[in-house]
């Protein structure tokens, strides 16, 4: 992506006993994000040592499209199901967003 992107960085706390419904819910979103024009970069589930914290990564041409994206999916039925799902199985307990501006070669 040439330019100045921006890379939405988001941790996870999650409950160790729904880690398939979050998986199910990454699942979700990784298409959702390349809808409105994103590059996911996936999500991050734990593995070895803490098992309540999980990450995804996806990347936006510019802020604005971020802000774009982030607007369009409060009422887009897709990603409202997306958010649903995550409060019916309430497999996210808390999270938290940056931004960083990668360095590609």
């Amino acid at each position: 992506m040439p330019g100045r992107v921006i890379t939405c960085y988001l941790r996870y706390v999650i409950d160790p006993h729904q880690l398939a419904e979050f998986e199910h819910y990454g699942k979700l979103w990784i298409p959702l994000v390349e809808k409105f024009g994103g590059q996911h970069h996936g999500y991050f589930l734990p593995s070895e040592g803490a098992n309540n914290i999980a990450l995804a990564l996806f990347t936006f041409p510019s802020l604005a499209a971020y802000e774009t994206y982030r607007a369009q999916s409060m009422q887009d039925p897709e990603c409202l199901a997306a958010f649903r799902y995550a409060q019916e199985t309430r497999c996210i307990l808390s999270y938290e967003r940056s931004f960083f501006r990668p360095v590609f070669e």
